[in-house]
C-alpha cells in the first residue's frame, strides 16, 4: 500500500486535474439519480442521459407515479438502448412500486439496498451524489485506478477495493475522490492504452506496466 505522503500527493494532484468533478448522470431529484444509476450498468453515461430525457417528464422531476403510469411495456421500450433491458425494467418498475407510498428515496445504505436492483455501488452513488453522505462507490473505473496506482490490492473483488480505500483514505475525501477516480479512469487511466505520459499522478503510480512512451 502507498504511504500517507504519497496518498496526499495523489489527492493534491487530482484536485488540480479535476477541481470540481460533476456527477455525469443528469438528474433533478434522488429518484431520477437512482434510476439513472440502475440504467448505467454496462452502459455509457451519455447513452443513459439520452434515454432518461425520454423516460423522465420534461417539465418536472420524475416520480414513482410517473414510472408506474408509463407501464412496464413502455418503460422497457424506452430503456432498451441501455442493454440488459429486461433486468433494468424490472428494477425500475420495482423501485417505483416500492417507493410509491413514501415518494422518497431513503438515504441509508441499509434501506437503499433493499430496493429492487440496487446494490452497494448504486446505493452509495445516491448517498454521495444526492445526500452528500460520505461514501466511496466502486465501479469499474474506480476499481481499475485504485489497483493500478497502488491504493488497493484486491484482484477482481470490488467490495474488497471499497474496504481498502475506506480504510486508507480519510472520510472527508471520499465523495470527491471517487468522482476524480471515475474521470481519471475514463480520460487517462483507461482500460486499454492508458495515457501514462499525460497522467498527473505518474510519479506516484506503482503500476509495473506504466509507460512513459
Amino acid at each position: 500500500m502507498l504511504s500517507t505522503k504519497t496518498l496526499n500527493a495523489i489527492i493534491k494532484k487530482l484536485d488540480k486535474a479535476f477541481p470540481n468533478p460533476k456527477p455525469p448522470l443528469q438528474h433533478r431529484n434522488a429518484f431520477e439519480l437512482l434510476l439513472a444509476v440502475i440504467l448505467s450498468a454496462q452502459c455509457t453515461d451519455e447513452r443513459v442521459n439520452q434515454v432518461t430525457t425520454e423516460l423522465f417528464p420534461q417539465k418536472k422531476a420524475c416520480t414513482p407515479e410517473h414510472i408506474l403510469k408509463l407501464g412496464e411495456k413502455q418503460v422497457m421500450k424506452i430503456v432498451r438502448p441501455t442493454g440488459y433491458y429486461n433486468a433494468k425494467t424490472k428494477a425500475v418498475m420495482g423501485c417505483a412500486k416500492a417507493l410509491k407510498k413514501s415518494g422518497k428515496v431513503p438515504s441509508s445504505l441499509e434501506e437503499l439496498i433493499k430496493l429492487p436492483g440496487v446494490g452497494r455501488k448504486t446505493a452509495q452513488v445516491v448517498q454521495a451524489q444526492w445526500f452528500h453522505i460520505p461514501s466511496f462507490p466502486v465501479d469499474t473505473h474506480v476499481h481499475r485506478v485504485a489497483n493500478r496506482i497502488g491504493l488497493a490490492d484486491s484482484g477482481k473483488n470490488r467490495d474488497k477495493t471499497e474496504r481498502q480505500l475506506k480504510a486508507l483514505i480519510p472520510e472527508k475525501h471520499w465523495i470527491k475522490l471517487h468522482m476524480q477516480f471515475l474521470y481519471h479512469g475514463r480520460q487517462t487511466c483507461t482500460a486499454r492504452n492508458p495515457k501514462c505520459p499525460k497522467c498527473p499522478i505518474f510519479n506516484e503510480c506503482t503500476w509495473p506496466e506504466k509507460s512513459k512512451r
